[in-house]
Order: C-alpha cells, then structure tokens, then sequence
C-alpha cells in the first residue's frame, strides 16, 4: 500500500547515516586540529542526523516494513577544514531538495504522515546548510586566522590560562 513512500524513507535513512559518518569523521579531524567549534558543530549535526535516522525508522516500521541500514556511501576522507564545510552544506542542500520532491511523492500517493516527516525535515536540513554555509564565510572571511584563533582558545582552556 505504501511501497513508495517506504522506498523514500529507506533512502533518507541511507542518506542520514552517511551524514552522520561524513560529519562524525569532520568532528575528529577537527578536534585532533584543536578546532573545538567546528568539531562541535559536526558532532551536533551528526547527533541531529541520527535523530532523522529515528524518526524515519520508526514511520517504517509503522507502515509494517524494514529498514535497510545501509549507508548511502562512502565515507569521503576531506582533510581541508574549507573541503569539509563545502562537503557538509552540499550533502544537506541535497538532502533539502530530495525531501522536497519526496514530500510531494508521499501526498501524491496518500501518505500524509511521511509527507510531513520529509516537510520537517527540509527545515532541519535548511538550517544545517546555513550554519555549515556560515562558518564557510567565516573561514574566507578570517582566513587561516579564524582557524588560529580556535587552536588558541584550546590551547588556552587546557593550560587554565585567562582568556584574552
């Protein structure tokens, strides 16, 4: 009966676990480079994801199928801070436009529930989208500085020294 919309939400949950794994990877590269804001954003984000996972799990198991668990892709070994932040907004601006047109397939075939799931979360992936897009205008704002000044605030939090 809901064949489709069950294919869509098994394709959002493959794309929700390859953000979680692209964004959990980004967060420990970022922490090992003492970047703390940006490793807790992708950690954040990556928690947030796995949030969708949920949500999309659960209306597939109410619907009286599986979920396949498997990830969309691989995960892709970024090791540029730009690189990441231009990776992350991607992957959520195309996940935005994908819950668009899949909402639209959820309504065309009378499954308002999961039409109302994907219209969530094209605002949740919106709002990713524009924090990853944020920092990426910090960094070509900054420069190399923005990412100094992260590395410094550690470095100070570690040693207990005041902050500047």
């Amino acid at each position: 009966m809901h064949e489709k919309s069950i294919e869509l939400l098994n394709k959002a949950v493959a794309d929700e676990l390859q953000a979680v794994h692209q964004y959990m990877y980004f967060h420990f590269h970022c922490d090992d480079l003492g970047y703390d804001l940006l490793a807790g954003l992708f950690k954040k984000t990556a928690i947030e994801e796995m949030g969708h996972v949920e949500v999309l799990s659960e209306r597939i198991l109410f619907l009286k199928s599986d979920i396949d668990m498997k990830v969309a892709g691989e995960v892709k070994q970024i090791y540029d801070v730009k690189e990441m932040l231009e990776c992350a907004a991607k992957m959520e601006e195309d996940s935005a436009k994908a819950y668009n047109l899949w909402a639209n397939e959820c309504a065309a075939n009378a499954d308002s529930a999961s039409k109302k799931i994907f219209e969530d979360l094209v605002s949740v992936e919106e709002l990713h989208f524009d924090q990853f897009d944020t920092e990426m205008g910090n960094l070509n704002k900054f420069g190399e500085k923005y990412l100094a000044l992260q590395s410094i605030e550690r470095s100070k939090s570690i040693s207990g020294s005041p902050a500047a």
